[in-house]
């Protein structure tokens, strides 16, 4: 049955196939890590082509809300990889995915999120507005991208 689990949908995802969900040394909270840097994945080069990824191209821009991490069981495939929180994107079987950050944040998700969640809330929330408003066009086209090719390979449009 084809699957994507995005955060702790994917942390579900690994925990159910074997896999263990623990603490990271660095939580990965917003739009920049601890370095001031942008979060990005990257995309594993001997996996560019899985039909999740047609049509993009790392490094991709994520926004991240999570203080874990997972270890993957041998039969699950990582495809791509963070600075902070190496497993990003995974793959169990044929067609379930898991995505540790949020490739779906609308700007209407974004401010519900700011406006309730204490991390969010305790950081610098005018530097997170700003670069989350100035990278939105990229996080929706990828993101667009993204779940068309997961619908696709699902059998779910054409």
């Amino acid at each position: 049955m084809p699957y994507l689990g995005i955060c702790l949908g994917m942390q579900a995802l690994v925990k159910a196939c074997g896999g263990s969900v623990f603490k990271t040394e660095v939580r990965e909270v917003g739009t920049r890590g601890t370095d001031g840097r942008h979060f990005t994945i990257d995309i594993c080069p001997e996996k560019e082509n899985d039909p999740l990824f047609r049509g993009l191209a790392g490094p991709l821009r994520i926004f991240h809300l999570h203080g874990e991490t997972v270890s993957l069981p041998e039969d699950m495939e990582l495809l791509a990889t963070g600075e902070f929180c190496r497993h990003q994107i995974v793959k169990a079987g044929k067609n379930a995915y898991g995505i540790q950050g949020h490739l779906e944040l609308t700007p209407e998700m974004f401010r519900e999120w700011l406006s309730v969640d204490a991390e969010l809330k305790a950081g610098d929330t005018e530097r997170i507005t700003l670069d989350f408003l100035a990278s939105y066009d990229e996080y929706r086209n990828n993101g667009e991208r993204l779940f068309t090719n997961f619908l696709q390979l699902a059998g779910m449009i054409g």
